[in-house]
């Protein structure tokens, strides 16, 4: 019997070598991540980590965990909907969505631990931030940052019935919504300047390629570490 490997202060955790050979897509809300994964996974035969999904449900219990250790005396509180999107500042927002980005990436990270493919893994997601990511990957050619334009994240947000709900009803939609799409643009902006500082790849959707074009694009960019396509 194998004994485990109990790693060094510093050493990443990673026992079946998913991480380093993981393909990670970040950026912004709404520039179609999710759907570019889902068509690498169909075209190369290769598994698709939706980080969002996770994140929204089963990382939950641990959200509520880290609250009792913090000792919050309603740790299971469904959060107020205009606490969250119309009183704070977007500035506000998106300082507290980057602040927590590292506790959810490290869930994030137990995940991908778990899985054990003969092909790389493709996680995407907005939290897959790329200062996170880079200390993890041997090349800045694993991981490309998908961020809209200001005209497209409009656009999703006037047609995506997901991008237009704030899971919540709010005293004014209107100023929420907006206070949302602020708040994507500025955590947006930042995943773009991290990215060109670590020298990682940024890939702008103004919506004027279909999604087939875009997953070729990401393909080519992730092209040293992909299987060759399933149907040429």
């Amino acid at each position: 019997m194998t004994t485990p490997h109990t790693p060094a202060a510093g050493e990443l955790l990673d026992p079946f070598g998913t991480l380093r050979r993981a393909l990670w897509i970040g950026g912004g809300q709404w520039a179609g991540k999710s759907t570019v994964a889902r068509l690498l996974a169909e075209h190369h035969g290769v598994t698709a980590y939706h980080y969002d999904y996770h994140d929204a449900r089963a990382h939950n219990d641990r959200r509520i965990a880290r609250r009792v250790a913090h000792g919050d005396p309603d740790p299971g509180r469904a959060p107020d909907p205009d606490r969250t999107w119309v009183h704070p500042t977007p500035e506000e927002m998106a300082a507290e969505t980057l602040a927590g980005f590292p506790t959810r990436f490290a869930w994030a990270l137990d995940d991908l631990r778990a899985l054990v493919s003969g092909h790389p893994i493709i996680a995407e997601g907005w939290g897959l931030r790329p200062e996170l990511v880079a200390p993890i990957v041997d090349s800045p050619r694993r991981m490309i940052v998908m961020v809209p334009t200001p005209e497209f994240r409009r656009h999703q947000a006037r047609t995506l019935p997901r991008a237009a709900s704030l899971g919540g009803l709010v005293t004014d939609p209107a100023r929420a919504q907006a206070n949302r799409l602020a708040r994507d643009r500025l955590v947006a902006e930042d995943a773009v300047r991290t990215a060109r500082d670590l020298g990682i790849r940024v890939l702008e959707i103004d919506g004027s390629h279909d999604a087939a074009t875009t997953a070729r694009t990401v393909a080519d960019h992730f092209a040293p570490y992909l299987p060759k396509p399933l149907n040429p």
